[in-house]
Formats: structure tokens, C-alpha cells, sequence
């Protein structure tokens, strides 16, 4: 790592003097002072009139309804909100992320990133511009600690999303299990390998989609500083019970868990909002529940992965745009523009008083989502969790599909993982 960041800074460093060089020269010769009047309209002008770029890689027209939103709250201070779209904007930041006249202002992306660019040291801490007990009184907790590293906040929760249970309406019978034991036991009455049917689906083979179980047990696919957790007992104890279901759920990989429910042979399937066009184009008529509402033996809630979207500060805006950035901060964080997001996109708000509004709470989806937000475990934001999803997936072959030992599968996962985050050194 320290060699990694040692080379960034380095590139860093080169592209500056580059920028520096390609400045125009300053003026050999005095030129004379403009009246102070004139000095001072002009100061009033640009004060009164700032751009703050957002760079993003993400839904243009979700970006746009942000933009609209905050901007039409803030056409009075003279401040307007520019998103750019960039492709591989990790790369671009590293590049770009302390050069303030190539360089975007904000940044707008998935927490669990958050690591990697604090590593660059080009994140200002949202304390160092707003009042964050203010910016952060409504927003759901589980998004607040996703943009946290160190106890210290740097990004803004906007929307997020997790993993839900969908299911077929016209193929599931009664109602929706309230205990795993209860679901398995409906799984067993109503899966028919042999014939190619069955009652829930999902990506067995897959941390993200085990994580409900996991974390459900208290256990852990990466701790917070940074250390594997596959031969934690929880970890184990979860992958031992998730076992079962695993037999009961397909081959496990996305491809085939989600052309089984969108063909209509399969009752249910574990799975996020990404999902729906899909469904919706099989023209399923289907519905939604809360993973959390789901209770495991030890009467825990199922509690899976988070995924949560929002915006962060550069360092280098400070300097010229702190007030202006400031306001985008509050606009942004308001419950109009999780409203606004919810309603054009489908986007679950990291606002808790969005949820008020008629509209949203109308949406099964939104709802559902914000409910599993009271188990949801936001995923690991810190580099380490890089290496982590190859070593997660041979554990959970080896168990869910070869009939191997949980103990020694674990054993082997967190020797695998230890030594790929060795290699990032």
C-alpha cells in the first residue's frame, strides 16, 4: 500500500508541475489598477455567480434530478450544480482530485469506495464546511456510518439500496414466511430440482447475497480494520445454517437465479431493485417484502449488504468555494430531494422525512428497502474489501456446492484472503 500511495503522490505531484507550467505567464509590466468600484462589482459578480462540478459515474437522469432539485433551491444565492459524468473515476480522482482547475469540486459515488479515496488524501471532512449534527439530524443511521472511516464523516448519504425478497404473485401461496425456519420449510414443500421448479432462488455462491445471513448471525466478511472474518464462529455458524438453502436454491449464479423467476419457475428470489426492469419486461406481476422482517433462529432479522450513493468534498474547493459548497451540502441533504429521487427513480432516500411524503411510502419497493435499513449492514468501505469477494466465493462453493467441511473451507478462505491483503502492501 505504502508503495502504491508513494507512486500516486508521485503522479500527483508531476501532473501538477505540468498544470503549472502550462499557466500564462504573469505580465512583465505593471498594468494600470481599474477604479476600486469596478474592483469590487466584479468581486460582488463572481461571489454571486459559482459553478460546484460534481463528478459521477452513475445514472445521468438520477444525477438530473438531483441537479434540478438543488438547483432550483439554490437560484437565489447565485450558485448552480454541474454534474459530468466520468468513466473510471477512481482513476480520474487520482489524477485529477487535487488540481483545482481540471478537477471536479464534489464527487458523487458508491461509499464503498470511501477508503480508497481517503488514501489519496483529497477528501475534506464534511465537519470542516458544515455543522454534520445539522446536515445529518434525518438521515437513516445505517447511511450515516457508510460514509464514516475512522469516526470521521466525509461523504453525505443520499439514496441507497439492499437487498430485498420478491416475489411472484400469481405462484406464492399465503403469506410471506416471518422466520427462516418457516421459509425453509415452505422451500422444501414447494422446489422440484428434478422438474427444474422452485420455491426461492439466489446467488448462493455470492458474499453479497449471503451477507442477510451472515451478518444476521453477527458474523463478518471484513472488520473494520481491516481483517477477514471467514473463521469468525458467527461467520461459520451462518454459512452452516445458509447450507440448507443453498441445496434447495439452483446453481446460484445471477444468470440462472434470475431467468428462473423471470420465466416463471421460480416463486421468489433474493434480490435488489436492479431487478425489476427485468421482472417488470417478463410482465410478472410481483411484490416485494423486507429481508428484516425475516427472523433467523437466534431471532435476529436477516440483515444484508447496503449499498448507499452520495456525495463528497475536495480538498482543493475549500479554498475558493467553502460557502458555496456549503449550501449545496444542505440542499442536497434536504427531504425534497429524496423525494424528487424516489418518485422519478425508484431510489430509496437516506432522508428519514422523505418517507412522509404520500407518494413514497406508496412504493412497495422504497418501503421494503427503508424497513431492511434497521438490520442492513453498509459494506465494508475500505480497500481490503477488494480482495475479499474471491476468497467469500470459494468458501461458499466449497460448502453450498462441493459438501465441504465449514471449519476447513473457512480456514482456507481466511489464509486466502490474509494473503491478498498481504499482496496489497
Amino acid at each position: 500500500m505504502k508503495k502504491t500511495l508513494a507512486l500516486l503522490l508521485t503522479l500527483i505531484l508531476c501532473f501538477g508541475i505540468f498544470a503549472g507550467c502550462s499557466q500564462t505567464p504573469a505580465p512583465t509590466e505593471i498594468e494600470p489598477q481599474a477604479p476600486q468600484n469596478t474592483q469590487v462589482a466584479e468581486t460582488m459578480s463572481q461571489a454571486e455567480n459559482v459553478t460546484v462540478t460534481i463528478w459521477h459515474d452513475g445514472s445521468e437522469a438520477i444525477m438530473q434530478t438531483i441537479a434540478d432539485q438543488v438547483n432550483s433551491t439554490l437560484t437565489e444565492d447565485g450558485i448552480t450544480v454541474q454534474f459530468e459524468k466520468k468513466t473510471d473515476m477512481p482513476s480520474q480522482l487520482k489524477l485529477y482530485g487535487s488540481d483545482a482547475a481540471n478537477g471536479p469540486d464534489m464527487y458523487f459515488y458508491a461509499h464503498d469506495v470511501l477508503g480508497t479515496f481517503v488514501a489519496m488524501d483529497i477528501l475534506a471532512p464534511l465537519s470542516d464546511i458544515v455543522d454534520t449534527d445539522a446536515l445529518l439530524a434525518d438521515a437513516l443511521p445505517m447511511t450515516v456510518k457508510a460514509g464514516q472511516l475512522n469516526g470521521t464523516q466525509y461523504l453525505l448519504p443520499v439514496y441507497f439500496e439492499t437487498l430485498v425478497f420478491l416475489y411472484n404473485k400469481a405462484l406464492w401461496e399465503g403469506e410471506i414466511p416471518d422466520t427462516t425456519e418457516a421459509l425453509y420449510d415452505y422451500m422444501v414443500a414447494h422446489t422440484d430440482a428434478n422438474a427444474g421448479t422452485y420455491a426461492v432462488v439466489n446467488q448462493h455462491t455470492n458474499a453479497y447475497n449471503v451477507s442477510p445471513f451472515i451478518y444476521g448471525f453477527g458474523g463478518y466478511v471484513l472488520s473494520e480494520d481491516g481483517k477477514p472474518g471467514f473463521t469468525d464462529s458467527k461467520t461459520m455458524e451462518a454459512v452452516e445454517y445458509n447450507k440448507k438453502f443453498g441445496l434447495l436454491q439452483a446453481d446460484g449464479d445471477y444468470n440462472t437465479v434470475t431467468t428462473l423467476f423471470n420465466e416463471g419457475k421460480a416463486a421468489a428470489i433474493i434480490g435488489g431493485p436492479w431487478l425489476t426492469s427485468g421482472i417488470e419486461a417478463a410482465g410478472i406481476d410481483y411484490g416485494v417484502a423486507s429481508l428484516s422482517d425475516i427472523k433467523l433462529p437466534n431471532g435476529n432479522g436477516l440483515a444484508p449488504f447496503s449499498g448507499v450513493q452520495g456525495t463528497g468534498v475536495l480538498k482543493i474547493a475549500l479554498e475558493t468555494k467553502k460557502d458555496a459548497i456549503a449550501k449545496v451540502l444542505t440542499a442536497m441533504a434536504s427531504p425534497e430531494v429524496g423525494i424528487a429521487l424516489a418518485n422519478a427513480a425508484g431510489c430509496a432516500p437516506a432522508n428519514s422525512k422523505a418517507y412522509d411524503d404520500k407518494t413514497v411510502a406508496a412504493n412497495p419497493m422504497i418501503t421494503a428497502i427503508q424497513k431492511t435499513a434497521s438490520t442492513a449492514q453498509p459494506m465494508p468501505n475500505i480497500p481490503e474489501m477488494n480482495v475479499m469477494w474471491g476468497p467469500a466465493e470459494s468458501l461458499l462453493v466449497s460448502v453450498n456446492k462441493n459438501g465441504e467441511d465449514v471449519a476447513k473451507a473457512a480456514e482456507e478462505a481466511q489464509a486466502s484472503a490474509e494473503q491478498a491483503i498481504a499482496d496489497m502492501q
